[in-house]
């Protein structure tokens, strides 16, 4: 069986200082695709430079942009730089990008200046015809109004997913894989649980988030066969029709 994990942070220094042995444990576990965000215009070099690595440690696909985190930090230069390196890497799409208003104590500045970053970078990524990845928490009707008023039509992934089937239905409806991930290696995590049970075979890709998402150890793209596992357990069918079905999602994402 073939996987891809479509979100993992290989430049993150938890991952990068031993890239060679994570890789290799990837590939010996059948995972030998990877898509790679950034987070902030200091780490695009880095993600860049893993799109030059030699094609034996897998195909490496990255992703540039500014994450809702570093919202408050970014000035016009900031996208204008984001642009240029896009010309540079043709093939990047634009992440990891979005909305984050998990925190209560945000004040309406701080929102909507996340929306001003998230909705620029969606017209950057309509004009260069380049997918997305999605960072989403609690904010899916913001986030699907911004692909709206932005036109933004090429797709991509709404990584990390944590919300309910209604929250799925109206990504999927707007173009957006979801990404399901190491969330399921949580007993406890029983929304996302319940909102994989009503995806169709064409919604969903499978991701680990690397290095993050686990508490005790390290989490890294070896893992996918293991989310797959338990994806096929609670969708009551086999590793092998997820391997299948992610696949070719992740496929006709990649395809251009």
């Amino acid at each position: 069986m073939n996987f891809t994990d479509t979100h993992c942070h290989l430049a993150d220094p938890a991952l990068r200082e031993n890239l060679p042995h994570v890789l290799t444990a990837a590939r010996e576990a059948g995972v030998g695709r990877f898509i790679v965000p950034a987070t902030c215009p200091q780490d695009w070099q880095d993600v860049a430079d893993l799109a030059e690595m030699p094609s034996e440690h897998g195909q490496i696909r990255i992703a540039l942009g500014i994450h809702p985190w570093f919202s408050g930090g970014i000035a016009e230069q900031d996208f204008t730089g984001l642009e240029a390196v896009l010309a540079r890497y043709p093939r990047a799409w634009v992440g990891e990008i979005g909305l984050d208003f998990y925190d209560k104590t945000q004040t309406p500045q701080q929102r909507e200046r996340q929306i001003q970053v998230f909705s620029r970078q969606l017209a950057i990524a309509q004009t260069l015809r380049c997918r997305v990845i999605i960072h989403n928490l609690k904010a899916t009707a913001d986030i699907a109004a911004a692909v709206k008023q932005a036109g933004f039509t090429q797709g991509g992934i709404v990584h990390a997913f944590s919300g309910s089937a209604e929250e799925a239905r109206v990504l999927t409806k707007l173009g957006f894989k979801i990404g399901i991930g190491s969330l399921l290696l949580n007993p406890n995590a029983r929304k996302i649980r319940e909102t994989l049970k009503t995806l169709n075979d064409t919604d969903f890709v499978l991701e680990t988030d690397s290095p993050f998402m686990l508490k005790k150890e390290i989490n890294t793209p070896a893992n996918i066969p293991g989310i797959a596992k338990i994806a096929a357990e609670i969708r009551g069918t086999c590793v092998e029709k997820i391997a299948k079905v992610t696949e070719r999602n992740a496929d006709a994402l990649l395809g251009r």
